[in-house]
């Protein structure tokens, strides 16, 4: 292999991924956490300085970050062959990685809000990536999204400066009952909301799938999405009752509706992006019951599955001609064999198949809320979508891989591009053993969770109703008595995410607009026509027409004029 700048870039992000694992590792070992200020410059009193914190968490992301970087770069360099621009396309996916490490390892919200607006800057530069009408409406979408998280982070920098610094670290613990830290974490969650895509700010997620795969593949595994995560996670501590009620009935609500959404989806990228969302409500649900720890250990053990999922889904659509629609596909397992394992498996992890890295962290999930002060619609929050996001899953895996082949193109199939298979290869080593180490080396002591035998069974129950689900969804034909047909309103709701796409666009647009075009037309070119500009030329006008005619009359008109002005002379002298 040619040195390229992809296989340079993979190398230089996979050692440094190694190294920072070990790090990692010797950190949670000896419980170690490195805090280090650097003094930039120092000008009157007055200090710029720049901090970093380096502590088990920071450095296992930063790891998981720079192997996902590392691998999808590897899978860039097949996928994206024909783009003249490879080179500019690499770059700005190392600018994305370097703004998610700016995030993760800052304890400081001035250098928090670099790492946050670079994520900010550099997706929408990716989303753009293909140019056409679509990407543009997807980059402004995700863009305009994303400023009022901006806003947020700016005016919670504005009020911390009553506490004579920016580093929330030295905040957390002894201000969380005050009104000062309550108003910064509302500010906070606000701005992770809309980073992390959640209601009413969801719609940005699926429209993002506009750019190229690879980038898919990385945003929505272990950079932007889970930036709102991990700043909350950062945050818990500080986090009241009420805001954490509130936490929990907004993210709860995410996940059920991606998982409804996602089962109403023909769009192959748009239901990884969904499942993505419900999974990122998961995570926001279970820091909200008081697991920050849990749901750290889901947001690495997702990220390795997902990015393995979008690599798949960029594969297969790589050799279907572009073709995205699940309905086209079919027996893909006998065409795409090694893609086929990696989807599949990946698909059990999202499910939660006992052993893949998705079992640790979602069973623990499930069985913790099971044991913790969590009310009847939360407790159907968590356990419907999870039967959801096995539902989805099936009907995924057997519109790809079963029943007779739907495209003209199968004779032009091939699995033989080496950078795409060794990504995903390498991905799938680390989607089966990730989640067991990862749980090893997060909890060294297993937790003790003693529930009765019917809720130990509820997991494994509503899974398999799922999949159930999931498989009659499936051999649902189109027809006459095809029942999304018969209740039309209620599956264009369930399926369009509660109609955020047009809430997002046409309600905040249309609104303004009229009243724009309304004010136009009643003061532009309304009353201050008539009263300016065109009022007055019409006006002067009138008085040159009746000035011409006054020129162009007889000499009778005149001595009219001179007798008329004469008595007027006379009458005044007389009086």
């Amino acid at each position: 292999m040619s040195l390229s700048v992809c296989f340079v870039s993979f190398i230089f992000l996979l050692v440094i991924s190694v190294f920072l694992f070990w790090c990692g590792f010797f950190f949670v070992v000896n419980d170690l956490v490195v805090f280090i200020e650097w003094d930039i410059i120092s000008l009157n009193s007055s200090s710029v300085v720049m901090t970093f914190l380096f502590d088990w968490m920071s450095l296992l992301f930063m790891s998981f970050v720079f192997l996902i970087s590392s691998l999808v770069i590897l899978y860039s360099e097949d996928y994206m062959h024909g783009d003249l621009n490879i080179v500019r396309f690499i770059f700005l996916v190392l600018m994305f990685v370097a703004s998610m490490m700016f995030l993760i390892i800052s304890p400081n919200m001035i250098s928090i809000l670099l790492g946050w607006d670079g994520l900010g800057l550099v997706s929408y530069c990716l989303v753009i990536y293909y140019q056409n009408i679509k990407s543009y409406n997807a980059g402004m979408l995700t863009a305009l999204s994303n400023r009022i998280g901006d806003v947020a982070l700016l005016m919670v920098i504005a009020w911390m400066v009553n506490f004579g610094g920016w580093n929330y670290i030295f905040c957390l613990d002894f201000l969380n009952d005050s009104f000062e830290m309550g108003l910064i974490s509302l500010l906070v969650v606000l701005a992770a909301m809309t980073k992390s895509a959640q209601i009413p700010f969801s719609s940005w997620l699926p429209a993002a799938m506009a750019a190229p795969t690879p980038v898919s593949a990385l945003v929505h595994s272990s950079t932007l999405v889970t930036a709102g995560v991990y700043l909350l996670i950062r945050f818990s501590a500080a986090f009241g009752d009420l805001l954490s009620s509130f936490l929990l009935l907004i993210s709860g609500l995410t996940m059920f509706m991606a998982g409804v959404g996602a089962n109403f989806e023909y769009d192959l990228s748009s239901i990884i992006a969904l499942s993505t969302l419900s999974q990122l409500g998961l995570m926001i649900s279970i820091i909200s019951v008081g697991f920050a720890s849990l749901a750290f250990f889901h947001l690495l053990t997702h990220a390795l599955f997902k990015a393995l999922l979008f690599m798949c889904a960029g594969s297969i659509i790589h050799v279907m001609g572009d073709s995205q629609d699940i309905r086209f596909m079919g027996a893909l397992s006998f065409q795409m064999p090694l893609t086929s394992v990696c989807l599949c498996v990946s698909n059990f992890a999202l499910c939660g198949m006992p052993f893949l890295a998705g079992f640790y962290s979602k069973d623990l999930i499930l069985e913790m809320c099971l044991l913790s002060y969590v009310n009847v619609f939360g407790f159907l929050l968590f356990f419907v979508s999870t039967g959801l996001t096995v539902c989805y899953s099936f009907r995924l895996s057997y519109y790809v891989f079963c029943g007779n082949f739907n495209l003209y193109s199968m004779f032009s199939m091939s699995e033989m591009n080496f950078s795409m298979v060794s990504g995903m290869l390498g991905l799938l080593f680390v989607t089966v053993f990730g989640g067991s180490v990862l749980s090893w080396l997060i909890f060294p002591t297993p937790s003790m969770i003693c529930l009765p035998f019917y809720m130990k069974g509820l997991v494994l129950f509503v899974s398999l109703l799922g999949g159930w689900l999931g498989y009659l969804l499936s051999h649902s034909y189109l027809g006459c008595f095809l029942m999304s047909l018969r209740f039309y309103g209620l599956s264009s709701f369930s399926g369009s995410m509660w109609f955020m796409p047009y809430v997002s666009t046409y309600g905040v647009v249309l609104s303004p607009l009229f009243v724009g075009y309304s004010s136009c037309s009643v003061f532009d070119f309304g009353w201050s026509e008539a009263f300016g500009g065109q009022g007055f030329y019409f006006l002067i006008m009138t008085l040159s027409s009746v000035n011409q005619w006054w020129q162009y009359n007889s000499l009778s008109v005149f001595l009219l004029f001179f007798v008329m002005w004469v008595v007027v002379l006379m009458f005044i002298f007389c009086f």
